[in-house]
């Protein structure tokens, strides 16, 4: 389980380009999260994951894998860097905040896709970890995660 905020990042760049355009280029987001782990000697480890979120907001919702590379320490929590690639559905009238009318945005590409690149942490609780990521898509956008991990 994964909640987030994920910052898009386009606000600065398209209220630079029209005068008087608001844009909410933000929105949490909700989903999963799976992946595997592979021992690399003593501490080292080296992974893949996978997830899946859906948005409650400007993003309908996103998906990506990636690899993760770190350490873990004598407690058993994990550090690493990851990258890999994330897909983002975006719902083009809440981004703009603006009514548009029905089927005018037809035909319009409203995903879009890009290098996934970040670091985080997974402190372990009990039989579960907690999961704090931070990251960015395509070097444009700010996405926080935070969610509980469970290891079978």
């Amino acid at each position: 389980m994964s909640a987030a905020y994920h910052d898009l990042g386009v606000e600065t760049e398209a209220v630079a380009q029209v005068v008087g355009l608001e844009i909410n280029d933000g929105s949490p987001i909700i989903g999963v999260v799976g992946g595997v782990d592979f021992p690399m000697g003593k501490r080292m480890f080296a992974g893949v994951e996978a997830n899946y979120h859906f948005g409650t907001s400007v993003i309908d919702s996103e998906y990506g894998v990636s690899l993760r590379l770190g350490m873990r320490n004598a407690g058993g929590a994990k550090y690493y860097l990851r990258g890999g690639y994330q897909q983002v559905d975006i719902d083009l009238e809440k981004l703009v905040d603006v009514p548009v009318p029905a089927g005018s945005l037809d035909g319009i590409d409203d995903s879009t896709g890009d290098v996934l690149v970040g670091a985080g942490a997974e402190l372990p609780v009990g039989g579960a970890a907690l999961r704090f990521n931070v990251d960015t898509v395509g070097f444009d956008s700010v996405r926080g995660t935070a969610g509980v991990m469970f290891s079978f």
